[in-house]
């Protein structure tokens, strides 16, 4: 006779502690199998086979798996499509419930619509519970009920709003006890899953909480380890998002203020499902009439446009998987702007190279920058890289560090004059927007 189970499914939430979903499915009365797929429609689509990604959840899994094993249980990880595991796992066991937490992904939503099918049939469930952000969906929205478009009431409302309740911690570890025993289970290698292993110099788990402290003051500076290189953990869920904003309450508020963009980008994309299907957040932005010259894309790509600042930014993202916030608006504004390259080719690149990946906070930074997103940066505003050099890397040595051959003869002169791009852009924006007749 097949055991009775629940199934707690490992995605965006790799720890053991502060985690929603695990905690409703140690208390809910059976023993708790948990279950990470390694997704065969995610990973067929990764083009690198040294993907940084996969190598940090594969640690994230092997950590997590000895501290099962201490308690005499397992994870069960599989490689392949969610529909088969799923089938192969109803085989096995005698399921009553899968609980996982909500994934807010276009993809992710058709995915678990399949697998609560799929489940139904066979007398089980899925549930799924808040577990990535602090406020999600509809619950930070203006008086009339209707969601924010614009990030400072909303994020004054998410101040409003917030208590004690939304910061809580789920405490896991009282329930530990109600993990399935059952020998350690092998976590199939990244060689069997066709990936190679990559370098494991992954930003630290633990805050620094010095950083933090001078974050408003350093923030902006690439050359300055002023930044909490915490995306990644935020992203795969190896850090909890409510213990993150505990921290960032007592130690600063414009910190704070950057978890809760991430809150609003994920409610913005749950409310404006077009966004997900490549759809600029304001229509009128899909009129404009993008040069996308491939060569100009392909020298962006590989730091070659001839403007430092940008070439260093993408040299970074090449080569470490991560790039400094105000880098990353400043190289999004040059392909955008002074090459008048379709934001959606960037939002791809950065979606193949940036560790911490997340599609709702990609797809905003992206749409800003264009100009056609929420709280966007309006059209007129055109980063120009050679002051915000003077800004912000006033030494050069964040250039220097990535463009060590920036006096010499073999650096490329700039692929487009400044002021000839500014007003070239003036007037495709303007003439897609309706702004000026030409």
């Amino acid at each position: 006779m097949k055991q009775s189970v629940n199934i707690f499914w490992f995605r965006r939430d790799l720890r053991l502690d502060d985690n929603a979903g695990l905690y409703h499915a140690l208390k809910s009365g059976l023993p708790v199998i948990p279950v990470f797929i390694f997704d065969k429609n995610i990973l067929n689509k990764l083009e690198d086979k040294a993907d940084r990604r996969v190598q940090f959840i594969y640690e994230a899994l092997n950590e997590m798996q000895k501290k099962l094993m201490k308690l005499g249980s397992s994870m069960e990880i599989y490689y392949g499509f969610p529909e088969e595991v799923y089938k192969s796992l109803l085989e096995k066991y005698n399921v009553k419930k899968v609980i996982t937490n909500h994934d807010y992904e276009l993809y992710a939503a058709v995915r678990d619509d399949s697998i609560n099918k799929i489940l139904n049939k066979a007398g089980a469930s899925l549930h799924t519970y808040k577990d990535q952000v602090i406020f999600e969906k509809k619950e930070v929205v203006k008086d009339d009920g209707n969601p924010y478009t614009v990030f400072t009431p909303y994020s004054r409302k998410w101040k409003a709003t917030l208590n004690n309740f939304y910061l809580s911690s789920y405490p896991t570890e009282k329930y530990f006890s109600n993990f399935h025993k059952q020998p350690s289970v092998e976590i199939p290698s990244l060689s069997e899953m066709g990936f190679i292993e990559t370098d494991k110099h992954f930003p630290a788990k633990s805050l620094n909480e010095e950083i933090v402290k001078k974050y408003s003051q350093q923030r902006d500076y690439p050359s300055v380890n002023g930044t909490s290189k915490m995306g990644v953990h935020l992203r795969f869920g190896t850090v909890s998002i409510r213990k993150l904003a505990q921290k960032a309450m007592q130690l600063n508020e414009t910190y704070l203020n950057e978890l809760i963009w991430r809150d609003f980008y994920h409610m913005i994309l749950w409310n404006f499902p077009p966004i997900a299907k490549d759809k600029a957040f304001k229509p009128e932005y899909d009129f404009i009439q993008w040069r996308n010259n491939e060569k100009e894309f392909d020298a962006w790509c590989n730091g070659q446009t001839g403007y430092p600042i940008v070439d260093a930014g993408m040299r970074e993202l090449n080569t470490t998987g991560y790039m400094h916030n105000r880098v990353r608006m400043i190289v999004a504004s040059f392909l955008t702007k002074h090459l008048l390259i379709d934001w959606r080719w960037g939002e791809a690149y950065f979606a193949k190279k940036l560790l911490d990946f997340d599609f709702a906070a990609n797809n905003g930074g992206w749409q800003w920058a264009a100009g056609s997103g929420c709280d966007a940066a309006p059209y007129f505003r055109i980063f120009n890289p050679y002051l915000q050099t003077q800004k912000f890397d006033q030494k050069l040595e964040y250039i220097n560090k990535w463009v060590p051959e920036l006096n010499e003869l073999t650096y490329p002169q700039p692929i487009v004059d400044h002021e000839f791009a500014r007003k070239r852009c003036l007037e495709v924006y303007g003439k897609a927007l309706g702004k000026i007749k030409v």
